[in-house]
């Protein structure tokens, strides 16, 4: 028996290796599988998707359309104009289907003021997606008259650039990550080798959780973006280190009081399993409420974050903890903790916070709220929803190509809708379209298995209010010809896009709350502490939301708010505060049972305080490394989780949390209260009181 205890350890590493090993190839083919487009966001149930579909049944298919726009200041000249037809007719014979004429019928449409002009082009999906082309399609354009300015843009221009700026974003992500991560270990272990493990323990269940996923694709076709494929890294690193803090703090604690290494790592893995375990199910609650998201890229992150967090936990449940074992006491040289060290001074930063709050409870409590209600203001900061054009931080060919038309075409907007209908109601759909305000120009149209598509151009910018109450008009006016008709397109999109992130925001928001209240429930065995608990958290919420809606608008002069912003920035930080609150909570009823519960919750944060704080600025940092990314929605994201994880370690946890616990006193474990486990004395009664202990 004593030999596979002692083997155990190898055990676990030699299966996590063939595990990664396995998992490797894998993980590799993620890349594959992952899809950018917008339609492929939205639910079927939205009427641009449900073009999409639509278009596959017409001669032309379901195409990626390019528009080129040519542009000269002095007036464009008769080679700018032959060169433009010259780049159609080129386009169209290596990039167009055979037998099927171009779209806006071939035409090189002139500005009123004879500066610009510009055309379309369609390549069918049987190519590929367009950045595996764009380069050579750009190359076409790219023999011009000296002085002529010409951009590729259009639906199939901005994926293209879209899927170039997230190539590689993985891997930058992963090694962002990995740095801020490091850079953080090592200032708080301050040893040359202890950071090096949990780093390496989080790759592994990075690379485990990426090969997951791709078979979560594989078997159930879940959509997975660049940007969900970001998260799952960025779950992984900062929960994985979360993990590791709290388990090594603990385990330095039985180190300085048994002499075998195995048997302080059991004792530590008991008393820190339970409250780790239990906080990857909260946020797993919270995760798996996105599968009633109607929006497919929130529902495809439920499962895949989840499988983050459980390969994250087992990493660190199983692996790390084998490898410092077999490392020893040397893993944490030099500052080795010894059997018998009385550790830390009794009396720290936390002794003094403790009790500072025990004393001086209401205000405490009337000085955290006030603050935090104070930064909710914010949320008065006028502010709309993220557009197409602004999601990129530097602004790249396809935008500033998109801009130039209504800069040159009083009369146009920018990308043109999609009308398709039935074929025998063409003409009362063209009429209703023709006569509904906003609409500019109508292009002919195409029929074919019993329907019609044709393309509707509208006067207003696209992603605006004014083009959005358009298109709401256009889809009703037609809908009163033919209740089939569906009007989609680049814009018509991002409408869909913006009216499904509400309805999800609406309700997920509840769902989150009750899934996590419900756990929180069943791990402290209580009513009134998950209740507060999720007070506070939702509280946190709207001061860290309304913090970065002022800083994003009024400071770095962001745009807009990405759709998903406030649901996904609600689910990380309610489920992700909610975490450290875990942490001192399970520690204040351990220490409420031994000693009641006013001594109880100062212990628990006289023990905990550093650790989690420690945990808190590892994760904050770690979301903060999406800020380096070149989109406006993964800055939005990271800055906001980093912040709001910040405050929720900072003030929530340690002033606002333990003041409400005070002030309840037993009243917060209603309807039970703790019931000691032993009658050995309190763990802060016979060792010193230290701020690593979790």
């Amino acid at each position: 028996m004593n030999r596979t205890v002692k083997a155990l350890p190898w055990v676990m590493i030699v299966l996590w290796a063939a595990l990664v090993a396995g998992a490797l190839p894998l993980a590799a083919k993620l890349d594959g599988v992952k899809s950018d487009s917008v339609v492929d966001y939205l639910p079927s149930s939205a009427q641009s998707t449900q073009v999409t579909e639509l278009e596959t049944k017409l001669p032309r298919g379901h195409d990626y359309e390019f528009v080129i726009v040519y542009v000269r200041g002095s007036g464009l000249t008769q080679a700018d104009k032959d060169t433009a037809r010259r780049h159609l007719d080129t386009l169209v014979a290596k990039f167009g289907k055979p037998g099927v004429p171009p779209p806006n019928e071939g035409k090189v449409d002139l500005s009123p003021d004879g500066k610009a002009a510009f055309t379309i082009a369609s390549v069918p999906v049987e190519r590929g997606v367009p950045s595996s082309y764009i380069e050579d399609f750009r190359a076409v354009v790219s023999d011009r008259p000296v002085g002529l300015d010409v951009k590729v843009t259009g639906p199939g221009g901005i994926e293209a650039d879209i899927d170039t700026v997230f190539d590689g974003i993985d891997e930058t992500l992963l090694i962002a990550a990995a740095v801020v991560v490091a850079v953080i270990l090592v200032l708080t272990y301050r040893s040359p080798l202890l950071w090096l493990i949990p780093l390496l323990c989080a790759g592994a269940a990075v690379v485990v959780s990426q090969a997951g996923t791709y078979l979560l694709v594989e078997a159930f076709g879940l959509t997975v973006s660049d940007q969900n494929s970001a998260i799952l890294i960025i779950l992984v690193f900062g929960v994985a280190t979360d993990y590791a803090l709290l388990l090594v703090a603990r385990y330095r604690e039985e180190l300085r009081r048994h002499q075998q290494p195995r048997i302080a790592m059991g004792i530590a893995w008991r008393r820190s399993a339970p409250a780790v375990a239990a906080s990857a199910a909260t946020v797993i609650a919270g995760l798996m409420c996105l599968l009633a998201a109607d929006m497919n890229s929130l529902k495809g992150l439920g499962p895949i974050a989840t499988v983050a967090i459980l390969c994250a936990l087992a990493a660190m449940l199983t692996l790390f903890p084998a490898v410092l074992v077999l490392l020893g006491r040397p893993a944490f040289w030099p500052r080795i903790p010894r059997d018998g060290d009385r550790g830390p001074s009794t009396y720290n930063l936390w002794s003094r916070i403790g009790d500072l709050v025990s004393r001086r409870r209401i205000p405490a409590v009337a000085g955290s709220l006030a603050l935090l209600g104070v930064m909710a203001l914010g949320l008065l900061t006028p502010v709309g929803p993220l557009r197409q054009m602004d999601q990129f931080v530097n602004k790249p060919e396809s935008i500033s190509g998109l801009q130039l038309i209504p800069a040159h075409f009083p009369d146009l907007g920018g990308q043109p809708l999609i009308v398709i209908g039935k074929a025998d109601t063409g003409d009362r759909l063209r009429a209703a379209a023709q006569g509904t305000p906003g609409v500019s120009q109508i292009t002919k149209g195409q029929i074919g298995n019993g329907l019609i598509e044709f393309a509707v151009l509208l006067r207003d910018k696209p992603d605006t209010p004014a083009e959005y109450a358009a298109i709401e008009a256009l889809r009703t006016r037609l809908a009163a010809v033919d209740p089939s008709a569906r009007v989609g397109g680049p814009s018509a999109q991002n409408l869909d896009t913006v009216k499904a992130a509400a309805a999800d925001e609406r309700k997920l928001i509840p769902l989150i709350l009750l899934a996590v209240s419900l756990v929180l429930g069943l791990l402290l065995r209580s009513i009134v502490a998950p209740l507060v608990l999720i007070a506070t958290v939702v509280i946190s919420f709207a001061a860290a939301l309304g913090v970065m809606t002022f800083l994003f608008v009024q400071v770095l002069g962001l745009p807009g708010l990405d759709p998903t912003l406030i649901t996904l920035g609600f689910l990380f930080l309610v489920a992700l505060g909610v975490d450290y609150n875990i942490f001192l909570m399970t520690r204040a009823r351990e220490e409420s049972a031994l000693t009641g519960t006013s001594r109880g919750v100062v212990a628990a944060l006289v023990t905990t305080g550093g650790v989690i704080t420690s945990a808190g600025v590892v994760l904050a940092a770690t979301f903060g490394a999406m800020a380096t990314l070149p989109l406006v929605f993964m800055i939005e994201l990271g800055l906001l989780v980093a912040f709001g994880v910040l405050l929720d370690t900072l003030l929530v946890r340690s002033i606002l949390v333990p003041g409400l616990a005070l002030l309840l006193g037993s009243r917060i474990w209603w309807p039970t209260l703790p019931v000691p486990v032993s009658t050995t004395p309190s763990p802060t009664a016979e060792r010193p009181v230290n701020a690593s202990s979790p």
